[in-house]
């Protein structure tokens, strides 16, 4: 199995770090946590895309809500608020993988911290994660002047 690190000027948005990176936002894996009840999830959507509840609802078969840094920070010490990989089985985290992320060859994530970001074949992620792919985004629409 094959990744590269990449080393980029600290951003905090995907879309930034997509920009940073000079990687298409449609290949920049960003984790986003749900929580359902008293279960958590990790979900992995790329960067031009926005989480849609309803789609999650309909996949997990209950209500959700997304959950709050301060309630899910304490789950990955080791990395920084909004730079935790999208590894959720080493997190004990089910793991959803938005489809339209699926559908890359590479994908790219923050490896816990805002400057260092992971290039990797999306297939050999899936062989270590085992993610369920869902429908679970929408596009985001670009903003006039970006």
């Amino acid at each position: 199995m094959e990744y590269e690190i990449l080393h980029h000027a600290e951003a905090v948005t995907a879309q930034r770090i997509a920009q940073a990176e000079h990687i298409k936002g449609r290949h920049h894996a960003k984790v986003v946590m749900i929580r359902s009840g008293d279960q958590r999830l990790m979900t992995v959507l790329p960067a031009d895309h926005q989480i849609d509840l309803e789609k999650v609802e309909k996949v997990v078969g209950k209500s959700v809500s997304l959950d709050r840094e301060s309630e899910f920070k304490s789950l990955f010490p080791d990395s920084a608020i909004g730079a935790m990989p999208p590894f959720g089985n080493l997190y004990g985290l089910p793991t959803l993988v938005d489809k339209h992320l699926a559908e890359q060859d590479y994908i790219v994530f923050e490896a816990g911290t805002h400057t260092d970001a992971i290039i990797m074949n999306y297939r050999d992620y899936e062989k270590i994660v085992n993610p369920q792919v869902e429908d679970l985004s929408v596009k985001l629409h670009p903003m006039k002047g970006a």
